[in-house]
């Protein structure tokens, strides 16, 4: 008798239009297509409204204005009425189509996206973003030069606020308050970066990039593994919390948790509170690490870059981080030796290892669909479809992969065609990237009841990853670093 195999005998196509995972290709993916019709010409996303650091007495249409340029003059509320509308179309067609109660959800995105948007200006305050060589810039004499990592920090903030203390609010939020889907689309559109920043440092920063892709390599090897092992041995966590775990403390924060958690099918809370602690230590991280790598690393300043990226794990964060680190190497061998790096090269070090590792996501969510459908999960004598990997395989990641290639084609094949590519790419990888970002944090504060982390061992996670990143990861990111790049230096300005 041939063995029963508990696997349902689904259609490849099964969900396509039903499953959050496919709503976050559609979804991103619209979005990708009419950035990329700027090559014939329109600009039909530059509507994005995104915010700019501001001080008190900062007009609001300087605080607030269109990516495009064509749009300038619908000035700050025509932006944001504009961005509510044409994201809000097509987000509530998703919600019809998976079920949501459509009322409900309406309702709760309204108060979402008013939120995000409020918070997201709020959080550009220059007290929040400006590092201590833009105070001037600004007038004031204090930063906590957070960059747009303050933001997603003040989201999050703001979210737990709502969650804990407005609970008659968060409920009536919770239809709309959907962080997976919103960052699966953020997924997708970190895609369109990736595809356009490959060819770009492979046009300015070749022996960069390629000695970024060789260590992200070699760390995704020496990191995931480590830090599967301290979680299972030391935290007694399960198999899939680990890998959730181990993903997004050591390879790409809250995108690589969430993929590793649909390729293995974790509980949902799993990957949710795994990204609230990401947000959390990125900002920790981005107050601590850039300091002791410039008084450390002062002969290595591209080793310090790129070490910076393999630690830190946002990529909000990992640029301001390595923007601090720049400016402190920089002023630091201007006073010693009375010349200084060109600016933004020890940025661009960092900036340059997270785009390789954001590169990595859907090939590592791949290989642990495998081996939990062939492996873990299979029980002895049954059969297992090889549509099984296809089925646990995140489909938003086909997004990724899917954007990351078309601008990789464009940008490659027709680089006559990288200006107009780019007044497209900007407003999604940019403006619609981060605004899902935003969304993405302010909805996970809101769903998220300390009561019930409490219960679910939130303390133990905290310390897992507190010890992983600390004593584990960052460490050998700076061995690895070493490796790959020692030796390369900045150009120096002038």
């Amino acid at each position: 008798m041939s063995p029963v195999s508990s696997y349902e005998n689904r259609k490849w196509y099964s969900g396509m239009l039903i499953q959050e995972d496919w709503w976050s290709v559609w979804l991103g993916m619209t979005f990708v297509v009419l950035g990329l019709l700027s090559i014939f010409g329109p600009d039909l996303v530059g509507w994005v409204a995104y915010p700019h650091a501001w001080v008190a007495g900062t007009p609001f249409e300087k605080m607030i204005a269109p990516l495009g340029k064509g749009y300038k003059s619908w000035g700050p509320w025509g932006a944001l009425i504009g961005s509510y509308v044409f994201i809000t179309i097509p987000v509530c067609v998703g919600a019809y189509c998976m079920g949501w109660d459509f009322k409900k959800f309406l309702g709760g995105w309204t108060c979402i996206f008013v939120i995000t948007y409020a918070v997201w200006i709020i959080g550009h305050h220059a007290t929040i973003t400006a590092t201590s060589r833009e105070w001037g810039k600004y007038g004031i004499s204090f930063g906590l030069g957070l960059g747009g990592g303050g933001s997603y920090i003040l989201a999050l903030f703001v979210g737990l606020f709502i969650g804990n203390f407005m609970k008659g609010f968060a409920k009536y939020l919770s239809e709309a308050a959907k962080p997976e889907w919103f960052i699966k689309t953020a997924i997708v559109f970190l895609g369109v970066k990736v595809g356009y920043m490959a060819i770009k440092a492979a046009g300015f920063v070749m022996e960069l990039a390629v000695a970024g892709a060789a260590a992200t390599i070699v760390a995704y090897l020496i990191f995931w593994p480590g830090t599967y092992f301290i979680a299972r041995r030391f935290f007694s966590f399960g198999r899939k919390t680990s890998a959730v775990l181990a993903s997004g403390i050591s390879i790409c924060g809250v995108s690589a948790a969430v993929a590793t958690a649909g390729a293995v099918r974790s509980k949902p809370l799993v990957p949710i509170m795994v990204s609230a602690l990401i947000v959390v230590y990125a900002v920790i991280e981005l107050v601590i690490l850039p300091p002791i790598f410039s008084a450390t690393m002062s002969s290595e300043p591209i080793v310090a870059g790129a070490a910076m990226g393999m630690s830190v794990k946002t990529d909000g964060a990992d640029g301001a981080a390595g923007a601090v680190l720049d400016e402190l190497m920089r002023s630091a061998k201007m006073e010693a030796d009375g010349v200084t790096y060109e600016e933004g090269s020890i940025t661009i070090s960092a900036i340059m290892t997270k785009v390789w590792i954001d590169m990595f996501i859907g090939l590592w969510a791949f290989v642990l669909a495998m081996v939990w459908v062939y492996k873990v999960d299979k029980i002895e004598g049954e059969h297992v479809p090889a549509s099984e990997v296809w089925h646990r395989f995140p489909k938003f990641v086909l997004g990724y992969f899917l954007a990351w290639a078309i601008y990789l084609a464009v940008l490659f094949l027709t680089p006559h065609l990288a200006v107009a590519a780019k007044v497209g790419a900007m407003p999604v990888e940019k403006g619609l990237r981060k605004l899902f970002f935003m969304l993405t944090f302010v909805s996970i504060g809101c769903i998220t009841d300390f009561k019930k982390l409490a219960q679910s061992h939130f303390g133990k996670l905290i310390f897992v990853y507190m010890i992983a990143l600390f004593v584990y990861i960052v460490p050998v990111a700076v061995i690895v670093a070493y490796v790959f790049h020692h030796g390369m230096m900045p150009p120096m300005a002038g």
